[in-house]
């Protein structure tokens, strides 16, 4: 027993220096941003990808590493992942012209998928049912650790030193995890996995329609509607997603298990998390733009105002996990969570830029509490509700879901964003702002907030419409009716 609970917690461990790696690095980058594209000579439609190309990695290949570490093992995938990121950070912190970057951080989002693809599942394999909400709450501390030390630590990096180094220090964590992880999974249930062939057609066309999905409005303010360029992409958007379901129906080993779309304790907080972020990333993709341009905050101050909502997910995230446990239900903390973050995403499209610094800390700090009521409930939920030999799939759709979330929030209010500011000052770029164009900035900022309001009201409605069964009831039936197939 005791040996036992020392392999858990040795796991854990593991688990959260993934985490806390791939969490710092996103929140560094996001603060970082407005200094890339001044450096670099970007314009804000080509520096958006720096995020994107990264979130978009992650959601497309999370469904295929997810199967592969079922077929595979969690352990060879996982420890892979480490290496593959550290050497994408290298690339990333040599770079010098913005479609390097970008190329670069694609190799960072494939080492991330694959970490991605495999936390949640190695936390639910060895932990028991009563201590799973805790232990992923506390993954949730690790998230948050992650999102708070980023804003600070970049804030300092770019002040003292220069951008690329937000990427070196992802190098000597990547390198000592993977031979911790390659040393501590070795003969453990996450180095086995099955015979079954991948579905290599299935990943490729989930890559494809992801793709052209995003591309299509990242550029939809440039295009138009109506434009060729437009019809084209969405074209080989519905194709390639409708060949994906058809092969995923049709094909005995399929990289998206079909049946899991029965269980609706599974399902709907898929979709709800998928909203969540999107909200979120609205927030953290325009709030460094908002503090640096018009407020005209300094690096470490904005990074010190960013930290906000991820330091109120640190604290928060352990109880939200522990209440789940003691509740034995998700509905109603991740309802509750929701709709403080639209309230807060609303009271933002009231925000002026003279606006004493406390009422910014104030609407950040509910994103932060909303954020932390929902994220380790929904999780605990989710991954409860689905049989030991597919938590790698279900781990993988609940990380694609997640981040195909960001990849739309910050696509949605690049969108919105560019095309008031572009209107506003007669097609300039925010790489031109000047102090003259305040109003314009606002504007835009106003209305992205806006479209994440609305996001995330539709996101209290699918929350509550999860129910109120039971977690452990509901788990308890669904290894039944998996056991007798």
């Amino acid at each position: 027993m005791a040996d036992h609970a020392r392999k858990k917690w040795t796991v854990f461990l593991l688990v959260a220096s993934g985490v806390f790696m791939s969490t710092l690095d996103s929140s560094i980058v996001n603060i970082a941003l407005p200094f890339i594209m001044k450096d670099l000579g970007a314009r804000f439609e080509i520096i958006q990808w720096v995020v994107l190309i990264y979130l978009l990695t992650v959601s497309s290949l999370l469904l295929t590493f997810g199967r592969l570490s079922d077929i595979k093992g969690r352990r060879v995938i996982y420890c892979s992942g480490f290496f593959i990121f550290a050497l994408g950070s290298l690339f990333c912190s040599m770079a010098s012209a913005a479609w390097f970057l970008i190329v670069s951080r694609a190799v960072q989002g494939i080492g991330a998928s694959m970490l991605m693809a495999c936390s949640p599942a190695l936390v639910v394999d060895i932990f028991p049912l009563s201590e799973r909400g805790k232990a992923l709450g506390m993954v949730g501390t690790v998230v948050a650790a992650g999102l708070t030390a980023g804003p600070m630590a970049g804030g300092v990096l770019l002040e003292l030193l220069s951008w690329r180094f937000i990427f070196f220090i992802n190098i000597p964590i990547g390198i000592v995890s993977a031979f911790m992880g390659a040393s501590l999974l070795k003969e453990t249930s996450a180095d086995r996995g099955n015979d079954e062939p991948l579905d290599v057609k299935g990943g490729v066309l989930l890559a494809v329609s992801l793709f052209c999905l995003v591309l299509t409005i990242t550029h939809l303010d440039k295009w138009g509607v109506a434009s060729t360029r437009t019809g084209t992409l969405l074209f080989f958007f519905l194709a390639s997603f409708t060949g994906f379901i058809r092969v995923e129906t049709r094909t005995d080993f399929p990289l998206f298990d079909p049946g899991l779309l029965g269980i609706r304790l599974f399902v709907l907080p898929i979709v709800s998390a998928a909203i969540l972020f999107a909200s979120l990333f609205i927030v953290v993709f325009m709030m460094p733009f908002y503090l640096t341009s018009p407020c005209g905050f300094s690096a470490s101050v904005t990074g010190g105002i960013m930290v906000t909502p991820f330091l109120v997910l640190f604290f928060i995230s352990p109880v939200s996990g522990m209440l789940c446990d003691r509740l034995g239900s998700s509905r109603g903390l991740c309802t509750a969570g929701m709709a403080l973050i639209a309230g807060a995403l609303w009271s933002m499209t009231l925000v002026e830029p003279g606006a004493p610094v406390y009422t910014i800390l104030l609407r950040l700090v509910v994103v932060g509490i909303g954020t932390a009521l929902f994220i380790s409930p929904n999780s605990a939920a989710a991954m409860g509700a689905i049989p030991c030999h597919r938590r790698g799939i279900a781990s993988a759709a609940v990380a694609t879901a997640r981040n195909l979330g960001m990849v739309m929030g910050v696509a949605l209010a690049g969108l919105v964003f560019s095309v008031v500011f572009s209107r506003l000052t007669g097609g300039a770029d925010l790489n031109d702002y000047t102090p003259a164009m305040e109003a314009a900035f606002m504007e835009g900022f106003h209305n992205a907030m806006l479209a994440g309001t609305i996001i995330a009201l539709a996101g209290v409605v699918v929350s509550y419409a999860r129910g109120s069964e039971s977690v452990e009831k509901k788990v308890k039936e669904n290894l039944q009716t998996w056991g007798g197939q």
